[in-house]
This record gives structure tokens, C-alpha cells and sequence, in this order.
């Protein structure tokens, strides 16, 4: 019988995993550290957890085997890094760095430690881009050579908090060029574009009509080694109704095109459906659903409330049996900075007219790879 796995949150925000930790047998969630005393308050008692910090590193000082870092996004780095050092394993919300720096202090950090660091990208884990993965994976989409991903979310809202104080927000996110949040939608691309490397990154501008740094909309272009091209568009200030899930994805043998809006239609052509390509139409991704992963279509009633269609819970599922069984996360540090990467990649590029920036190659320890050349 293994022994209980006590979980630390770091971050208000990782109480999102709550549900999907309490549903999973030899699990606690142990600890809560947040800055917010009544949010410490009232959550630790909402949810029976029992100890509480407002300091990260007295938490880290506990028994606790893991943490989760939901903290704001320049927090990450120092405070996965501080976990490793104490021995703890990781699951580190998005996105995993805010310098190229950082995300090679993170990769080495964990090499070193030999603990657990997951990447927790939620959007790779929605039953829709499950599916679509396992169909790549079985061929039906042929050979895939290219992919659109969007995120287009006007958070202009969360530039100040509730007490008219200014947000971390207005400086890390709305305060950079590029397409500085790109892991929702290339995080999922990449999946299913599996055993690819992003190549190189260029990022163009739809000029600034907003008052902030942040371009109005930033499409970066991402071809990866073998010449496959992915398009990623971000923006973030635009004033238009989210559409936070936008993905095409198109291949030798078919197409997959996500919903434009909140009720619409995700829509999949395969070549064995029509006798001919003139013809062709449109059929629901939800004819295929025999093609949705077993653990989803098996889905209990607590596990879907977890969030995101049960993705929140297999998320959770999957950062306890990476620890527990020590094997590869199914999103590891590798993926996290080069994901990542690409929006730190994009503002080089977006600020010196859109040049060619190439990826470096996280998994190498040289420091002589450790240079981005303009």
C-alpha cells in the first residue's frame, strides 16, 4: 500500500486541483499558502485542509511530498526550483518561466533533482484535444503537416486587482510584446504534431491601438524541424467575445476545426467519408466519440465536475502516477520550456520586424547552446 501523498497548493488559483486530489485514494491535500489570510481562512476551511502559510518556503519546511505552484507567472521558476532543492515534486501552472534563463535554471534544476516536474497545461487535457490526439495517433488524419491555434481573451479587466492596486498582470503579461501566453494553444498543437520540435520563431504585429505594450494581436509562425508549420495567434486586449480554444489542424488524409464559439461545432473531415473531395462535408467530432480515450468516456459524475470535462481530474490522475510510479510526466520540463519559449521567442522577434528567432534545444547542457542569436 503506497503511503499517503500529502500535497502542498501554493496559489489560490491551485485550488482548481482540489477536486481532482480528493478523488484519488492516498492522497491529501495537507497545506495552502496563499499571501491572502482570508482566502486562507475561508478556503482551508471550505475544504478541510488543515495547515495553512503565507510564507512559500515555511510551507516547503513541512512534510508534504508535492506542491502545486499557481502563483502569479514570475513566481514559478524561483518557487519550482526552491520545492526541488527541498525535495518536493512539482505540478506548475502556466506558463513555466517568464526569461529564457529561467526555463534553463528550471530544466537543469529538475534534471538535478531527479523529482517529478509537470507541466500542468489543462487545455492539453479537454476531452476534444484527446480525441483529436488519438486520432493522429491511430492515422486518420494522414500525415499532419500543419496546424492553426488561437487565444483570444480580453483580460484587460485583471489589470488592477479589486483594490484599485496595480495587477502583476499589467506588467508580465499586458506589459510584454509578442505572443507572450502561447501554451493553451501550442501546448495541445504539439501533441498531436508528437515527436516534432519547434524550429525557429517569427512574430509580426497588428500595431497597438490600446494604450498598453501588448500588441493588439500577435501571430507568431513556428515551423518545426522536419518543415511542418504551426501558426499561433494571442491576443489578449482586443475587444471581441472570448474564443480561448480556437485549433485547426490539417493532414494528408483530413481536417479537424474547432468551434468559433462557445456553442458551436467542432467539425472533422476524413477522406474515408465522401468519394470525392468536391463533395466533402462537414461531420460533428462527436460521431467519433468512440475515438475520446477510454478514461474520459468512463468518466464518473465527480471526476467530469473536476473541470474541463474530467480533464482537470486526469491531470491530477496523471502528475500522482508520474510521482508514484517515477516515470515520465505526460508533459515534462522539456515541453514546458520550449513551449513556453515560444512567446519569450516571440517578443526578440516582434521587436526587431518579425526575424527568424531559432528554438534552442532544451535538452542539451552546453552552455554554448544556451544563446539566442538575433
Amino acid at each position: 500500500m503506497n503511503k499517503t501523498l500529502k500535497v502542498g497548493i501554493a496559489g489560490g488559483r491551485g485550488l482548481s486541483t482540489m477536486l481532482g486530489f480528493q478523488s484519488l485514494e492516498g492522497v491529501e491535500v495537507a497545506a495552502l499558502c496563499d499571501l491572502d489570510e482570508d482566502l486562507l481562512r475561508a478556503k482551508s476551511a471550505e475544504h478541510n485542509i488543515p495547515h495553512t502559510y503565507r510564507i512559500f518556503d515555511d510551507m516547503l519546511e513541512s512534510d508534504i511530498d508535492a506542491v502545486v505552484i499557481a502563483t502569479p507567472m514570475q513566481c514559478h521558476v524561483p518557487q519550482a526550483i526552491a520545492a526541488l532543492e527541498a525535495g518536493k515534486h512539482v505540478l506548475s501552472e502556466v506558463t513555466a518561466g517568464v526569461t529564457i534563463d529561467e526555463l534553463w535554471w528550471l530544466k537543469e534544476s529538475v534534471e538535478k533533482s531527479r523529482k517529478t516536474y509537470m507541466y500542468a497545461e489543462n487545455y492539453c487535457y479537454m476531452p476534444s484535444c484527446q480525441q483529436i490526439r488519438q486520432m493522429v495517433r491511430l492515422g486518420l488524419f494522414g500525415d499532419v503537416y500543419y496546424g492553426e491555434c488561437e487565444y483570444l481573451h480580453n483580460v484587460r479587466s485583471l489589470l488592477t486587482y479589486p483594490s484599485g492596486k496595480t495587477s502583476w498582470r499589467a506588467y508580465w503579461q499586458l506589459g510584454k510584446r509578442g505572443a507572450f501566453y502561447p501554451t493553451h494553444s501550442i501546448g495541445p498543437m504539439m501533441q498531436w504534431f508528437e515527436g516534432e520540435r519547434i524550429a525557429s520563431v517569427s512574430c509580426f504585429s497588428a500595431g497597438h491601438h490600446n494604450g498598453l505594450r501588448q500588441d493588439d494581436t500577435s501571430v507568431a509562425m513556428c515551423p518545426t524541424k522536419s518543415g511542418k508549420l504551426i501558426k499561433l495567434r494571442v491576443d489578449c486586449v482586443s475587444p471581441r467575445p472570448h474564443n480561448m480554444t480556437g485549433y485547426q489542424l490539417q493532414g494528408t488524409r483530413g481536417a479537424f476545426e474547432s468551434a468559433r464559439e462557445r456553442n458551436g461545432r467542432n467539425i472533422v473531415w476524413l477522406d474515408t467519408l465522401d468519394e470525392n473531395v468536391d463533395n466533402a462535408q462537414w461531420r460533428d467530432l462527436a460521431d467519433f466519440s468512440e475515438y475520446l480515450p477510454e478514461r474520459y468516456r468512463k468518466a464518473t459524475e465527480e471526476q467530469n465536475r473536476a473541470g474541463h470535462g474530467g480533464g482537470d481530474f486526469f491531470l491530477v490522475e496523471d502528475f500522482v502516477n508520474a510521482v508514484r510510479l517515477h516515470v515520465k510526466p505526460d508533459i515534462d520540463v522539456y515541453q514546458a520550456c520550449e513551449w513556453t519559449a515560444v512567446g519569450l521567442l516571440s517578443e526578440l522577434s516582434v521587436m526587431n520586424g518579425g526575424r527568424t528567432i531559432d528554438m534552442p534545444d532544451f535538452r542539451k547542457n552546453c552552455v554554448d547552446d544556451q544563446i539566442i542569436r538575433l
